[in-house]
């Protein structure tokens, strides 16, 4: 070996000796924290205080010289910080013609002792997954599912291993037939799927906007040339009776449904010509076609505005119309907009005359107090982007933020009422855990597998959640309870490894990355690296990881995936378990999602490649 190669070799060993030294002083520095999280945890704890202190130094260099002698270039480290540095370092010294320095089954050992560790872990709070399939699958129920056990009942035969309930829905009797219904279907398909029950925690959403005239719509549909195809209808039922829908088959518009008289109806039958006024002082003809138990289908060639109140004529006898609800309003906001949100409980109402900024409340008062001028407020899911210009107080003592509108499709966005709120650089003085969500809390230590808790953003929300629970009173349930902390804000991301260290704690503990509120904040452009990133500190601490949001949308939702959520999947694969959402083809994305597992298992670990036989290459 040349003087040059004994320089760089000398040069690594140097700087892995320095890195090695390091780890042991932080295992020190830390060593209060790493002492209060549960036994189990122990291993973890430390590797990850050792791999958060890595990855706050730049070793590119490092890696580039390490690869240029041809020995590791350090880029599966997670598993075993300091492990993977002290085997580096024994091969660099068999470069140099040194003995190991380290004793090699050490090394080894603790690389496979931590993939058990993760594994056990996912197994403890996931159950088993399925056969030769690595990662779980978690199923978002619908609300049908409390009902219809044949619905679970297919979600189990495709490979469903968890499903989710999420608590922002429905109520405990719904849950409860719920998750009777997956214990019912779990033993029928032989195997365990776990119930897990995500709490909402505190939304920020917009506040009331007044509702718009009581008038609905009849349409017809027409050609290139204005022929009518299909008919404006009007579906009719009995004012005060049970309402029946009206069939998701007919053709062209859907009808508008519209309330009579009882003495009105009944005397309607097929061919009875109805005499409509138009709201716009046009009349209309409708004519009944079809029939059915307790509702009669009338159909017309022109489309009709009808209102409530609406009187309609058929030989001579009237009835008004009931049961038109109002149409929701919004407000249509362009990039320069603005808009000013407030803590004062206020209705908007944009028909009060354009030319005045809307004014709209926010239904978490303090969000308002927390928004800072220069700070970014997000509305429905990013679609509108805007940032404090301005905040004042009113002379009632309110606060007052004015925003500027930066981010809206050309056309404009309308908000509407509820639509949510996110706050990516104000701090929300908030606890993690809403009243109602303690409610429903001790439902979910009594009757769920796991409980998800959303929005976590710091070291407090995760001792506010381990108290609330302590609170409950009942230790050995608490201690049953798989616990899961919802990634989904910006200071949740960069405060994971200590939010890490405190969630483990508890002994049965994971992590969810919810990507869609996520996504809003950080921005599109870092969804490819920052899961990832999150993925490997989880990895680091022996922490399972769920993977939610948007996987396999397209194809849960109109039954064909497209090339990018196919990738997306796999990727997501690299996460203990992926969580689907609703959709009336969600069996064939659970049964699609199975089958990439299978593969996934046998080409790759986490972000380790396995090199499998590939059976195409043969020769």
């Amino acid at each position: 070996m040349n003087e040059f190669d004994q320089d760089i070799l000398q040069e690594i060993k140097t700087e892995l000796d320095e890195l090695i030294l390091e780890l042991d002083e932080v295992t020190q520095t830390h060593s209060e924290a790493i002492g209060q999280v549960s036994p189990t945890h122990y291993v973890g704890a430390r590797n990850l205080m050792h791999y958060a202190h890595l990855r706050t130094k730049d070793l590119r260099g490092l890696q580039q010289r390490l690869s240029s002698v041809g020995a590791t270039r350090l880029t599966t480290t997670e598993p075993a910080v300091q492990a993977r540095l002290k085997a580096a370092r024994n091969v660099i010294g068999a470069f140099a013609g040194e003995g190991p320095l380290y004793p090699p089954s050490d090394v080894v050992d603790a690389f496979e002792d931590a993939d058990e560790i993760l594994d056990e872990h996912a197994e403890i709070l996931l159950g088993e997954p399925l056969p030769d399939t690595p990662s779980c699958i978690m199923v978002t129920l619908p609300t049908e599912a409390a009902t219809d056990i044949e619905l679970v009942r297919g979600f189990a035969k495709s490979g469903m291993d968890l499903a989710r309930i999420n608590c922002a829905h429905d109520d405990e009797t719904v849950w409860k037939q719920m998750i009777d219904n997956v214990h019912t279907v779990a033993e029928e398909v032989g195997r365990e799927i776990r119930v897990s029950m995500d709490l909402a925690g505190p939304k920020v959403r917009t506040g009331e906007i007044a509702p718009g005239a009581e008038v609905g719509r009849a349409r017809v549909t027409r050609d290139e040339t204005g022929k009518v195809l299909t008919p404006a209808k009007l579906w009719i039922t009995a004012h005060g009776s049970e309402p029946v829908p009206a069939p998701e088959s007919l053709p062209g518009r859907p009808a508008l449904p519209i309330e009579v008289t009882p003495e009105w109806f009944d005397k309607l039958e097929i061919g009875s010509v109805i005499n409509v006024p138009d709201t716009r002082g046009s009349r209309r003809a409708f004519t009944v076609t079809r029939v059915f138990d307790g509702a009669v289908l009338a159909e017309g060639p022109q489309k009709a505005y009808i209102s409530n109140g609406t009187l309609l004529e058929h030989n001579y006898d009237r009835s008004r119309v009931y049961g038109i609800p109002a149409v929701v309003q919004r407000i249509n906001l362009k990039v320069g907009d603005r808009l000013i949100l407030t803590d004062e409980e206020l209705t908007y109402d944009p028909s009060l005359g354009s030319g005045r900024t809307p004014r709209i409340s926010c239904t978490l008062p303090q969000a308002v107090d927390a928004i800072k001028v220069g700070h970014r407020v997000l509305f429905d899911d990013g679609a509108i982007a805007a940032v404090c210009i301005d905040k004042t107080s009113t002379a009632d003592g309110h606060n007052d933020v004015e925003l500027e509108v930066t981010h809206a499709r050309p056309q404009g966005v309308n908000l509407a009422a509820y639509k949510g709120i996110n706050l990516p650089d104000s701090e929300l003085p908030l606890p993690s855990l809403t009243e109602e969500d303690l409610q429903h809390l001790r439902f979910v230590v009594q009757y769920a597998d796991i409980a998800a808790i959303s929005f976590i953003r710091n070291v407090a929300d995760v001792e506010y959640l381990l108290q609330a629970l302590a609170d409950i009173g009942d230790p050995a349930a608490v201690e049953r309870l798989g616990l899961v902390l919802k990634i989904e804000t910006i200071p949740g991301y960069e405060g994971l490894a200590q939010i890490l260290m405190t969630g483990m704690r508890h002994e049965n503990f994971g992590i969810m990355i919810a990507r869609g509120d996520l996504a809003v904040e950080l921005g599109f452009d870092r969804m490819a690296e920052v899961p990832q990133l999150i993925m490997a500190l989880a990895e680091a601490a022996h922490v399972p990881t769920i993977l939610a949001t948007q996987v396999l949308e397209n194809m849960a939702k109109n039954g064909l995936p497209s090339r990018a959520e196919i990738t997306d999947a796999a990727m997501a694969l690299r996460a203990e378990c992926v969580m689907l959402n609703k959709g009336p083809h969600i069996n064939d994305a659970i049964k699609v999602l199975t089958k990439m597992s299978r593969k996934h298992g046998a080409s790759q670990r986490k972000s380790r490649l396995l090199l499998r036989k590939v059976k195409s290459w043969e020769e």
